[in-house]
């Protein structure tokens, strides 16, 4: 009989111990899982002080393209949002309860235009947050009318039509922050005749007829919204001033003399949505349908919202193509589509049925704060993601919230990464502050919500595009993400 060599027998051990390691790996894997951690690359550590609010602004300019026209976005409530002089309107910042339900509202109010039937040059703008017709919208600040008066608008990839309050109100105006745009002090403006075809495009833009006002032939429109906010006014023309540089005459838009709603103190709203009348198509000719922008990541920072390619995307913009969003009418031509393939949680894989996504659809909206996803797949990463946090002690729900934590007693949190997976290859890791909603440090939620049935439309929010640069790249038919575009 022969002897075994030397080799043979070392490499008879040396794989004898690499399978004992292999399982005692295993082993200490899953007991770490089972107490609520996971391994390093799939749990991120983050500060809990910097999911706080801040007391004072830190303006930033990183992620801003000089060659592109660009505004300067703000939360709302937050220190870097203008303050009110002592003769104007005060607005209350509104309850953690109150924005979530208002948010809610926005979400029923999309649900329910599903199946509503009907009815190259470059420039950026600064965005804020703030709690208006929904709940974490984001403001900029533009110019109208010649001379330009500073309007501060919603900025929406949801509405297409673009309205402020005017004056004389009326029937009745909501209190707004700035002086309410009085037509009759500018020399650019004109009113639109209903036999014009720009005053039937309102049909699509917003999901209800135009009607003539008695006597004078002119286009009156009239958009409401489901948490029973509206405006109502007359269609008209005006110069619109984005930059020192950029400016367009004859821009459509509604200049409403009735007008009531939760609006948070805003002047009206800048529509970026697919529709003919959108900011997006009446710059067309000027930024090739090309908008990015940046939500910043607390109240205290800020993003921007910027038009044009400028130096074109940065090469961490990673793209998946635009989808249509079924369904037809107003839905469907306002909205823009994302294909959503699956979530990770801790850098796996979450069970969910790919008949789930592709019966639903997905749209991404800034107006939404909390993303929506099917009932199904909600369940599956919540189950999932509290997996991941079971060392922490649980808190009490906050409203449509139900996975909250108390983590005052940490200084620094260990949490399961969420990345959502696209069509295209794209798979997008979230920031820590698109992962909580925070009320308090005894109060910190998973930011994700159900719907209440599968087949309605999933919503990727505004929380969860916070700090990302997110690229519309509406004419060549796809959007783009990169991490860390702004503070």
């Amino acid at each position: 009989m022969a002897t075994p060599s030397v080799h043979s027998s070392c490499s008879f051990l040396a794989n004898k111990y690499l399978f004992s390691f292999c399982v005692f790996v295993c082993l200490n894997i899953l007991s770490s899982l089972d107490k609520g951690f996971a391994l390093s690359t799939h749990h991120t550590d983050v500060q809990l002080s910097s999911l706080l609010p801040a007391s004072t602004c830190s303006p930033s300019t990183r992620g801003h393209d000089k060659k592109a026209s660009s505004l300067k976005v703000v939360h709302r409530h937050g220190p870097c949002s203008k303050k009110s002089k002592p003769n104007q309107h005060k607005t209350i910042t509104p309850t953690h309860t109150q924005i979530l339900q208002q948010d809610q509202a926005r979400v029923d109010s999309i649900h329910g235009r599903k199946g509503d039937n009907l009815r190259q040059t470059d420039v950026s703008i600064p965005a804020k947050s703030g709690s208006v017709v929904g709940s974490g919208n984001y403001i900029v600040t533009v110019g109208l009318g010649s001379p330009a008066k500073q309007l501060s608008l919603i900025f929406d990839t949801g509405s297409d039509l673009t309205w402020t309050q005017c004056k004389p109100c009326v029937v009745s105006c909501y209190k707004q922050k700035e002086p309410i745009f009085d037509p009759s002090l500018s020399k650019s403006y004109t009113n639109i005749s209903c036999n014009s075809p720009f005053c039937s495009q309102l049909i699509s833009a917003t999901g209800t007829k135009p009607y003539c006002r008695n006597g004078t032939a002119t286009c009156i429109y009239n958009i409401q919204y489901r948490d029973n906010s509206f405006s109502v006014g007359f269609f008209a023309k005006e110069r619109l001033t984005l930059t020192s540089t950029d400016y367009f005459d004859g821009f459509l838009f509604g200049c409403g003399e009735n007008n009531q709603g939760l609006f948070g103190g805003s002047a009206g709203l800048l529509g970026l949505g697919r529709n003919k009348i959108s900011l997006v198509e009446q710059s067309a000719q000027k930024y090739g349908r090309f908008f990015s922008y940046c939500l910043p990541s607390t109240s205290c920072a800020t993003g921007y919202l910027s038009f044009g390619k400028g130096g074109g995307p940065s090469n961490a913009v990673k793209f998946t193509p635009l989808s249509i969003v079924s369904g037809g009418g107003y839905l469907g031509g306002s909205f823009y589509g994302l294909d959503v393939v699956g979530i990770n949680v801790g850098g796996c894989r979450v069970s969910i049925p790919a008949s789930v996504f592709s019966s639903s659809r997905t749209i991404i909206d800034s107006g939404t704060m909390i993303t929506r996803l099917p009932a199904t797949a909600y369940s599956a990463l919540r189950d999932a993601f509290k997996q991941g946090m079971k060392s922490y002690p649980q808190a009490e729900a906050l409203s449509i919230l139900d996975t909250c934590y108390d983590l005052s007693g940490s200084s620094k949190v260990s949490y399961p990464k969420i990345a959502f997976a696209f069509s295209g290859g794209l798979t997008l890791d979230l920031d820590a502050t698109g992962i909580f909603y925070v009320a308090s440090a005894s109060q910190v939620c998973l930011a994700f919500a159900g719907n209440s049935d599968d087949s309605d439309v999933a919503i990727f929010g505004n929380v969860q595009q916070k700090r990302l640069q997110v690229v519309y790249d509406v004419a060549g038919g796809k959007i783009g993400f990169a991490p860390a575009g702004c503070p």
